[in-house]
């Protein structure tokens, strides 16, 4: 009876399980970019700063002994893409979206070169969370084996949520993305929030390059990543700028990203591989649904370029 009840919840267990190892990186790559576009602009060269922040952690995590240090080195990585990104776009009849696709590139690149002496040693690994010990079925132990960046993540999404609507901070970041003549009235520089605003998701999204390389696979090596940078953005727009929304559609598209290792993990043999492209399908339906020529996206900044 034992036996058949884990048979059953065998899949739901694989696909939560999944579900909370594949959503971190997108945890935190939608809420940098969150604040980033909460202040007007879009960075779609997230990708190459994820892929980036997984070599420079990985690489600082051999070289040092600590996981935790990779982490920090990862995100100062990124926050020099995010400034490097900023900065450029604050010049005159700059594209933000081409200068993402340039800054992708560019941070793929310098990742694939700079990391290649990397690929075979061994990092130390991120921590997790063993909430699972009270269960005898190896399942459930495994489905609540929580790595420590996922809470992070959930506590940040919480916070910024708070922040936005109770802070100063939160206030200037809103009014910068929503009006950059109305900024400049209140006597605040839009370009310099901006600047920053990049830098940070920058630095977010880097972590989100660290969980990959330091957890979950747990390597570095150049297909680390399978363009969640990139789905971050559609998932921003999908919770509607929303951080408890980002938080929640991660989890969404990180349980589609597990159907098809969880079927695989109960003895599906045929088919399960086409699950590995649920992701890929629900971004494009994402943006499909959320795209119309006569109305505007809900809750999105009056300055981001996607308006424009």
């Amino acid at each position: 009876m034992e036996e058949t009840g884990i048979g059953i919840w065998g899949v739901p267990l694989a696909i939560l399980a999944g579900a909370i190892r594949v959503s971190t990186p997108f945890i935190f790559v939608s809420l940098g970019e969150t604040i980033t576009e909460r202040s007007g602009r879009i960075n779609l060269g997230l990708e190459g700063t994820l892929v980036f922040g997984a070599m420079t952690a990985y690489a600082i995590a051999v070289l040092s002994g600590s996981a935790w240090l990779g982490v920090l080195a990862a995100m100062g990585a990124g926050a020099l893409f995010g400034l490097l990104h900023g900065w450029i776009c604050k010049f005159p009849k700059v594209n933000d979206i081409a200068i993402g696709i340039a800054m992708m590139q560019f941070g793929l690149g310098l990742a694939f070169f700079l990391g290649k002496s990397f690929i075979q040693p061994s990092a130390p690994h991120l921590p997790a969370i063993p909430f699972g010990l009270w269960a005898s079925s190896p399942q459930v132990q495994a489905a609540l084996n929580i790595n420590v960046l996922f809470l992070i993540g959930g506590a940040l999404a919480v916070f910024l949520w708070w922040a936005f609507r109770n802070t100063k901070t939160g206030l200037i970041l809103r009014v910068v993305g929503d009006s950059t003549d109305a900024a400049r009235a209140m006597g605040i520089d839009p370009d310099r929030i901006r600047l920053i605003a990049t830098a940070v998701g920058g630095s977010l999204a880097a972590v989100g390059g660290a969980y990959l390389s330091l957890y979950y696979p747990g390597s570095w090596n150049e297909g680390i990543s399978s363009g969640q940078g990139l789905m971050a953005v559609a998932l921003v727009i999908f919770a509607r700028w929303n951080p408890i929304g980002c938080f929640l559609a991660a989890l969404l598209f990180g349980g589609a990203g597990a159907l098809g290792p969880a079927l695989q993990s109960v003895g599906v043999t045929q088919g399960y591989y086409l699950f590995y492209a649920a992701p890929y399908v629900l971004t494009l339906a994402i943006l499909i649904a959320t795209s119309s020529p006569n109305r505007s996206l809900a809750g999105a900044p009056g300055a981001l370029s996607l308006t424009k």
